[in-house]
């Protein structure tokens, strides 16, 4: 009904100021969120997960490249050199934070912090309360 009226009107309109008005879009000429149906908000949150699905697979195939390049003719390298081989200072930076990460991630705070909802600094501050507690409990028994 909207679409009738306003084809009614508008042609009228347009006739009665001679189409100096802005041009309006055709039924044809659709933004790409209508297009594909959505909301303007949806199209552009589609578009951003995109992107991020597109950086997580080129980090991906960064780490399979990595991972390909490092294979037994290195080894067989490092043999023939007979001895201890120097890292670079940068990429030795690397690995070393990279073991980090790894063991913390292993370790049962690293675990934790995995759960949402849970703030771990508050979970710190009434660790520390109960043992000021049963430290001060400790000092007022007369057995110990």
């Amino acid at each position: 009904m909207a679409f009738m009226v306003k084809s009614m009107v508008g042609g009228q309109l347009k006739n009665l100021t001679g189409g100096l008005g802005g041009e309006e879009k055709s039924e044809g000429e659709k933004s790409p969120a209508e297009a594909q149906g959505m909301t303007r908000e949806e199209y552009e949150e589609y578009q951003r997960q995109l992107v991020e699905e597109k950086m997580e697979r080129d980090a991906q195939f960064a780490q399979r490249k990595a991972e390909r390049a490092t294979n037994e003719t290195d080894d067989n390298q490092i043999q023939l050199v007979g001895g201890d081989v120097e890292l670079p200072k940068e990429l030795a930076k690397m690995i070393e934070q990279d073991n980090e990460e790894e063991e913390e991630k292993n370790s049962v705070i690293g675990q934790l912090s995995n759960i949402q909802n849970l703030d771990l600094d508050s979970l710190k501050d009434k660790a520390s309360a109960t043992l000021g507690d049963l430290k001060q409990s400790a000092e007022k028994c007369s057995m110990m």
